[in-house]
Formats: C-alpha cells, sequence, structure tokens
C-alpha cells in the first residue's frame, strides 16, 4: 500500500473543509483535502440559500449568485404572513450555485497551498498511542495510506470519521430533517424574497420553503422531522402535494434528498489528532437548517488552531481544544438560541402555530441583518417564546 505523509488531512471538500484547509495551508501547512466524489459541489444537497453574512469569510462572486432576496416571507397555516426585511431594503443573503460555490471554496484552498483530490474516499483511521495519525483511503480505486499529524472530519452529517474516532454521533430521528428538493422552472416566483410555510398539512414538524433562482425557477423543498417520516408520509411525498397546489405546470429540472442535522451542538468537536467541523460537527442552526455560514466560520477557526497545534507540537485534545472554545464562544448561542425556538416550535399544533404566527403577522425590520438579530427581533414581540430564549440572547 502507498503511504503519503502531511501535516493535515481533510476529509470533504464542502465549504466546511474547504475553509479549513485552505486557513491551514495559508498559515504554511502542507494540507490534502479530499473528496469522495468524483466533482466537488455534486450532488447538490441543499436549499442553497445563504445569509449575508457570509461576505465576512468569502468574496462574493457574481458568477455563482442566482438572486439575492432582500426578505423573508414566513407564513403560517392560516395563511398569516411574517415578513422580515433589513432597513433600507438591501439584501439579506443569496441564493447560490452550490455547484459553483463549493468549487470557487475549495479553489481558494488549492490557491493558498492545499492539495485537493477527488474521487478519494477514506475507509479508516490510523491510529497508535491513543491518537489519530492519518487515514485510510482509496484514491480513483487504489489503497492508499495518508499520515497526518490531524485529521478533521468535514464529512457531513453521517460522519464516519467522527464515528471512527469513538465520539458519540448518534442522532435520533427527532434530532434530525428529512428533506426533498426539486429545481423547478416554467414558474411564477418572487425573486425578492425567501419563502417559508408551516402547517402540519404541509410540512409535519418541519417547513416547506420556494429559493428563487431565477425570474422563473425556484428551489422548493419540503424537510419533515425524522420521527414524522414514514412509508406513507414522506418528504417526497408532501413536496408533491406542495409543488402539485403551488406550481402546477412546473417544470422539474433536479431532484434532491438528504438529511440534516437539528440537534445543535450535542458533543465534543476534539480528539488526540481529530477535530469535526460544519455539519459533521451538527454546526447547523436548527431554528432555519442553514449552515453555510457556520461552515465557513467554523472551518477559519478551525484551520488557525490546527495551525498552532501543530506548530506547538502539541495535536493532543487539550492542544486543540482552543477550537472548541472558539466556535462556542464565536456562534455556539446562536446554535443554542436556535434549538431552543426549533424546540418551542415544533411542539405546537396547527392552532398553537396559527396564533404564534397571528402575534407576529406583518412586517418586521431588523437595522441591520443577521440571523441572531432577526431571532432577537422574533423573540422581542411574542412573550411565549421570551422567557425560554431570552437569557441565551442577552
Amino acid at each position: 500500500m502507498r503511504a503519503e505523509r502531511y501535516d493535515v488531512v481533510v476529509v470533504g471538500a464542502g465549504p466546511a473543509g474547504s475553509s479549513t484547509a485552505k486557513t491551514a495551508a495559508e498559515q504554511g501547512l502542507d494540507v490534502l483535502l479530499i473528496e469522495r466524489n468524483a466533482e466537488i459541489g455534486v450532488p447538490v444537497r441543499c436549499a442553497e440559500g445563504v445569509s449575508k453574512e457570509i461576505e465576512q469569510f468569502v468574496a462574493i462572486d457574481p458568477r455563482w449568485v442566482c438572486t439575492a432576496p432582500r426578505g423573508m416571507i414566513l407564513y403560517g397555516p392560516d395563511g398569516t404572513a411574517i415578513v422580515l426585511s433589513v432597513a433600507g431594503g438591501e439584501e439579506i443573503g443569496y441564493v447560490v450555485d452550490r455547484r459553483l460555490f463549493d468549487k470557487a471554496v475549495a479553489q481558494q484552498a488549492a490557491r493558498a497551498g492545499a492539495e485537493v483530490r477527488v474521487k478519494t474516499r477514506a475507509t479508516g483511521l490510523i491510529r497508535a498511542d491513543g491518537f489519530v495519525k492519518g487515514v485510510y483511503a482509496t484514491t480513483t480505486g487504489e489503497p492508499v495510506r495518508i499520515c497526518a499529524d490531524i485529521v478533521v472530519g468535514a464529512d457531513g452529517v453521517e460522519s464516519q470519521i467522527g464515528r471512527w474516532a469513538g465520539m458519540d454521533t448518534y442522532l435520533p430521528l427527532s434530532d434530525i430533517a428529512i428533506c426533498a428538493q426539486y429545481l423547478l422552472c416554467d414558474i411564477t416566483v418572487n425573486t425578492a424574497f425567501y419563502e417559508t410555510y408551516f402547517g402540519a398539512a404541509i410540512a409535519p414538524k418541519g417547513y416547506a420553503w420556494i429559493f428563487p433562482k431565477g425570474q422563473d425557477s425556484a428551489n422548493v423543498g419540503v424537510g419533515i422531522s425524522g420521527d414524522m417520516s414514514g412509508e406513507s408520509s414522506r418528504a417526497r411525498d408532501y413536496l408533491d402535494t406542495f409543488v402539485s397546489q403551488r406550481f402546477p405546470n412546473g417544470k422539474i429540472l433536479a431532484k434532491s434528498y438528504g438529511a440534516v442535522p437539528l440537534s445543535g451542538p450535542v458533543y465534543e468537536t476534539v480528539a488526540n489528532g481529530l477535530l469535526l467541523v460544519g455539519d459533521a460537527a451538527r454546526h447547523v442552526n436548527p431554528a432555519n437548517g442553514g449552515g453555510i455560514l457556520q461552515a465557513l466560520q467554523g472551518g477559519a477557526i478551525a484551520g488557525e488552531v490546527i495551525a498552532n497545534a501543530v506548530r506547538d507540537r502539541d495535536v493532543s485534545k487539550r492542544g486543540l481544544q482552543g477550537y472548541e472554545k472558539r466556535w462556542r464562544r464565536e456562534f455556539g448561542r446562536v446554535l443554542l438560541v436556535g434549538l431552543r425556538m426549533n424546540q418551542v416550535l415544533t411542539r405546537l399544533d396547527d392552532h398553537a402555530l396559527t396564533q404564534f404566527f397571528q402575534s407576529l403577522g406583518g412586517e418586521i425590520t431588523v437595522k441591520r441583518y443577521s440571523e441572531r438579530a432577526c431571532m432577537k427581533e422574533l423573540i422581542r414581540k411574542n412573550p411565549r417564546v421570551l422567557v425560554s430564549l431570552l437569557r441565551l440572547l442577552f
């Protein structure tokens, strides 16, 4: 078996893995970024909406921006609408082409000096003396032994890397959203707003979405709680019903299915010689299922901590603990608030959910957009969730 040697091997070339690889390479480390698929960014398993906050971590390129919505409309079971927007009418985020976006972030890692290798699948961990020392992998079918000081698990919600390392990455079905999405064309769509729809008949313990990708196209999807999914109540079935009612003449260009972790930060993300980023670390906001922002931010933190650990020759769990502390300080509270909000809303039946929407119905404007600012405003306007969530926000 061929053997290779790097300072860091990152498993998974999504935004979290590429951000980690880029930052570590910029710090002068020898980095290998591997991706099991033949093409980075494919298949797309995402609604492709990103917060404007990503501008802190990546330069916006018009080539991968499809639309730039100015707000979000949330519809309750009875049709009551909550309109979220920013004062001045500026965009709150972007609907991107993930195939191009993911490639662009991986390209940044490559330009920083990381080696990027596709069709390379991790098959196990190299372990010695209580430390992870690299991964066993196959690259274009050939077995290879990749030794590294640190292994980064950026391998998504299923995270084999974390499981192999002995981390308890198990999630109950109630902490997972099962999602189905169609890319539709030949439809009339409001390009100025993201739209989401709530109600047991539409998406039990979840929601449906319409994210505009152009004047006549959109990602239309449904996510339901895993414990509501079964043979007679699949996310795809709810999506088919939603599409037939809203866009009966729409043409399907693509279909995608997947799972999203909604548990919040439920376990430690570091071990001796190893750390987890992105979906593998459960860095997804449970309130909306979005994780791209946390993937980029967490990856940047991870790359800096990894560089320091390698330079200090301390890749132990203790030496990597700075990563755990920093991501919890910088965005952990947002994840916890999102978890509490998700728990409150998913416990409401349609009658209570309708009351919730009616108490907030109308326009809500924030001075400057961020996930935290929007959640604050929603909580401030609804006493029902205020008591449960206020202490976490202030």
